[in-house]
């Protein structure tokens, strides 16, 4: 039996035939960039996270650019984040010409450490960009409380978390800004590149839709100098016949995650992720593979992931370069063992196949794999 790590193929036969039917209704309308299909989508999606405010936008990196540019960041300003996470979430910091500040994460949740994010702050800082990092939510309490005390924005990273909540209000709705990815992987994925901005402000609305089409308020007057970023209709037909199932597969994702950590607990070498209190709509399951049970081994995850490859089950390494430690960030002037956690990460996280379709037969067979593989001691051999 193979086991991808993700699989679209399920969702695809299940609502095939609706979306076939919303795709043609598109292509018949004339209408591909903006419209009505674009505009009820950006509503329902609003409604989704709690706030009156949705802009659909070309991707989650544009969604971050939008967003900072709408909050007037740029040269000279600092934003402090997380270097565990996709590159994106600090390219979007450069792309405006902001500089990233990266702080430590917890031991336990690999979220942003909040107590390293207050100390980081300087006059020159101007927002906090928290990651909700494979699903599991931020607490948002606390970040908003910190970014009062300084007078700073936050933007929330929600592309990994679409659907995830902190004490019961959605991810997104926190922030100034919520930033999310359509990327076909995620929660809520469309048909290609797709993302939104959340936000309350109606005035960061507009400026976010402007910036998004060339700056233009009105046809051919430009006020801003923005650059073309829209969600364009097909994708928002795609994403709004899946959103009224994205609750059930969250349950989905849910009953899979609690299955791999009752079957999986006790296993020596292996660390499963810590759910947290509440909200965590597991979008990654993230193993730490650790050493420390047996004889140092240059990388018993890599190890592990090749011995689960060659008996079919499919893993995903996220992330095994941390972002400080990109040549693009060189300049930055983060050394080895700047972030010693992140770094360490970085070498022993690997992600277990999860997806609402998975099934039950498909997770037993990875849990079985790695069953037989811890008990032969071979994921920590050379």
């Amino acid at each position: 039996m193979n086991v991808p790590p993700f699989s679209l193929g399920e969702q695809l036969q299940e609502l095939g035939a609706e979306l076939d039917q919303a795709v043609l209704e598109v292509l018949r309308s004339g209408q591909y960039i903006g419209g009505a299909t674009t505009a009820d989508f950006e509503a329902a999606f609003a409604a989704a996270c709690g706030v009156p405010h949705a802009v659909g936008c070309n991707s989650g990196t544009d969604a971050l650019v939008l967003a900072l540019r709408g909050l007037g960041i740029g040269p000279g300003d600092e934003v402090i984040t997380t270097s565990f996470s996709f590159f994106a979430t600090a390219e979007a910091i450069s792309a405006v010409g902001a500089t990233p500040v990266f702080v430590e994460v917890e031991e336990g949740s690999y979220l942003i450490d909040l107590d390293q994010l207050e100390a980081a702050i300087t006059p020159a800082t101007r927002a906090l960009l928290p990651v909700h990092l494979f699903g599991r939510p931020v607490d948002m309490e606390r970040v908003c409380a910190i970014a009062g005390r300084h007078g700073l924005h936050v933007i929330e990273d929600c592309a990994q978390a679409t659907g995830a909540r902190w004490a019961g209000r959605p991810v997104g709705s926190w922030g100034d800004a919520g930033c999310f990815s359509f990327f076909p992987t995620k929660n809520l994925g469309g048909a290609g590149d797709g993302g939104a901005v959340t936000c309350r402000d109606p005035e960061l609305a507009r400026r976010v839709r402007e910036l998004a089409v060339h700056g233009m308020p009105r046809r051919y007057l430009h006020t801003a100098l923005g650059y073309n970023s829209r969600l364009d209709a097909i994708q928002a037909a795609v994403l709004a016949v899946k959103l009224p199932h994205l609750s059930r597969w969250l349950e989905s994702r849910r009953a899979l995650a609690a299955r791999y950590s009752r079957q999986l607990a006790g296993l020596p070498g292996l660390q499963l992720p810590d759910p947290g209190p509440e909200g965590h709509s597991w979008n990654q399951y993230v193993l730490r593979v650790s050493s420390a049970a047996a004889a140092p081994v240059p990388s018993a995850r890599d190890r592990l992931k090749e011995q689960l490859q060659e008996a079919g089950v499919n893993t995903i390494i996220y992330y095994p370069i941390p972002i400080h430690r990109q040549p693009a960030y060189a300049g930055l002037g983060y050394g080895p063992g700047s972030l010693p956690l992140t770094e360490r990460l970085c070498g022993e996280v690997l992600s277990l196949p999860i997806f609402p379709e998975l099934g039950e037969a498909r997770q037993q067979r990875v849990i079985e794999v790695l069953h037989s593989l811890v008990a032969a001691q071979q994921p920590l051999a050379a």
